[in-house]
């Protein structure tokens, strides 16, 4: 288990060696024994903490609001830097949804998620608690991976999908590191573009537009981890100029940009925690070989994705818009 040290903490970092049978989902274990005030950065996909053992994380809002526990929250989460994580003897997975899949398998919709924390107990009930028992019991993170992996897979399977069009438009966004237009988005789906915005929001949790900043701010955050200068990074990433991607950071962020690019929580891949092996590579070939991974993962992901739910809209389902409970129906 590979060991990283930021600031005052100890970090044991795990990582999954098999993909996830969902694609879409991305996984790390990790274990801290003293977490103070850590930035929670703001990143494109749904994302649960899943806590185990006998320590505590707590999440910290910037009125005062705390969250405990095993929590989930919506795209973008944490933007404007005000939450914080903290905790002690922490060990959790934390589990990475593309918003294509989250809908199915956290049983209620991304949009009711926007902007805020929510107990998982709250979406999955007394599965959690289970969750939490086994995740303790597990002889190994490899078993703990595993474990979620078999939840997730059941849920996707069991819920309902979001919208072709809906998926294929985040397919574009991403592919395009969000600089694809929304009117052009619009067009390529077949969709007006009120309609595009209602459907997206309601499915994925985020406005088209929105989403675009964010998914080339966080492609623009990946590449400033990986070593590149902010000069450089702002020309690479559709920015105006420098001070553009200085405003837009610290918007998402309230950080500078050289700050964000040492964040810990920035990733689960290669970039933020590298694995040892990377790490003998030399830093020039490693930046290089990093930005053009995180690239091609990004869109493999996101196209399986959109494949898997273009084939389950094919069959005789329901239609989302006509599910009883509406978007924020829990499921036990």
């Amino acid at each position: 288990m590979p060991t990283f040290v930021r600031g005052a903490a100890i970090w044991d970092v795990e990582c999954p060696r098999q993909p996830s049978r969902v694609a879409g989902v991305t996984m790390a274990g990790f274990r801290v024994r003293d977490l103070e005030a850590l930035r929670i950065v703001p990143y494109p996909a749904v994302t649960l903490l899943l806590q185990f053992g006998a320590g505590s994380i707590v999440l910290d809002g910037a009125a005062g609001q705390q969250q405990r526990g095993s929590v989930v929250a919506g795209p973008g989460f944490g933007s404007g830097g005000a939450v914080r994580a903290r905790g002690e003897h922490v060990e959790c997975v934390q589990v990475r949804l593309s918003p294509v899949i989250a809908r199915p398998i956290l049983g209620a919709s991304p949009a009711d998620l926007d902007g805020v924390v929510v107990s998982l107990d709250d979406l999955w009930g007394r599965e959690t608690s289970r969750i939490r028992e086994q995740l303790g019991d597990a002889a190994s993170w490899q078993e703990r991976f595993g474990l979620i992996d078999a939840v997730l897979a059941r849920r996707h399977e069991a819920g309902p999908a979001v919208d072709p069009e809906a998926a294929r438009a985040w397919c574009r966004i991403v592919a395009s590191h969000g600089l694809t237009r929304v009117d052009g988005l619009a067009a390529e789906v077949g969709w007006s573009r009120q309609r595009l915005w209602s459907r997206f929001r309601s499915q994925l949790g985020l406005p088209p537009k929105r989403a675009g900043k964010l998914v080339r701010f966080d492609h623009a955050a990946h590449r400033l981890a990986a070593g590149e200068g902010a000069a450089q990074v702002a020309a690479g990433t559709g920015y105006a100029d420098q001070s553009h991607l200085h405003r837009d950071v610290m918007a998402f962020t309230g950080a500078t940009p050289a700050t964000v690019a040492g964040e810990p929580f920035l990733a689960v891949d290669d970039i933020a925690w590298p694995s040892p092996s990377r790490l003998r590579e030399p830093p020039a070939s490693r930046r290089s070989s990093m930005t053009s991974r995180v690239a091609h993962d990004a869109g493999t992901t996101v196209r399986a994705a959109t494949a898997s739910v273009t084939a389950r809209t094919e069959l005789p389902v329901v239609s989302p818009g006509r599910l009883p409970g509406g978007a924020g129906s829990r499921r036990g």
